[in-house]
């Protein structure tokens, strides 16, 4: 299967901002935004001013990354969203959050993105009650999302679940830490969305 193996830190510092990828060190005096906050590279101290495409281009390549999709996913993303009813950049947002990894994450079965990934591909999770290994599996309302008995007893998921119960969850979901369960209660609104991301610069990129 096709993966970023591009160094996780290094990516964030490529978009200037925290993509909170790399788990609880996001939240540390150890994230590389807060020790060098500078693009990677020979020059990446420099101010070069950005050409509107490449300011269309880089945001998009921000989605990329905080979700962990690869440019054909993305691309397949986007035709969906734009063939739904309603605001297109939204719909990107939406089908993104939906994600089974990306749900998984929100409930905080795992600290990262990355890591609900692998616990979905490693057979972990279970929607309505069944085994869901595919990570791009699209959760819908009111679905039931839990980790697999066997996979309860892993100590990472239980870092991540005590971590995450610490900074609050969306309201989006409902978790009940204790049988690590949660309910996918709604699609985000847009409000309840990080404000950083600007999705109608990708809607403009794909548009033109």
């Amino acid at each position: 299967m096709a993966r970023n193996t591009d160094p996780k830190c290094r990516q964030c510092r490529r978009e200037g901002e925290k993509l909170f990828i790399k788990g609880e060190k996001c939240y540390t005096d150890k994230c590389a935004i807060e020790r060098r906050n500078s693009r990677p590279g020979q020059h990446g101290a420099k101010n070069q001013r950005l050409s509107d495409y490449a300011v269309h281009l880089r945001e998009k390549q921000k989605i990329r990354r905080i979700y962990g999709v690869l440019e054909g996913q993305f691309r397949l993303t986007y035709k969906s969203a734009s063939d739904r009813k309603g605001v297109t950049g939204e719909n990107l947002l939406q089908i993104l959050e939906s994600r089974l990894d990306s749900v998984t994450y929100r409930m905080g079965f795992g600290a990262s993105r990355t890591e609900a990934r692998q616990v979905v591909r490693h057979n972990g999770i279970l929607v309505n009650g069944r085994r869901v290994n595919i990570p791009s599996y699209q959760v819908k309302p009111g679905d039931v999302v839990e980790v697999a008995e066997r996979a309860k007893a892993q100590l990472r998921i239980k870092g991540a679940v005590e971590a995450a119960q610490g900074r609050g969850f969306p309201e989006w979901v409902e978790v009940d830490t204790k049988s690590l369960k949660g309910t996918y209660k709604a699609m985000p609104a847009r409000a309840e969305l990080p404000p950083t991301i600007n999705e109608n610069l990708v809607v403009e990129l794909y548009s033109k």
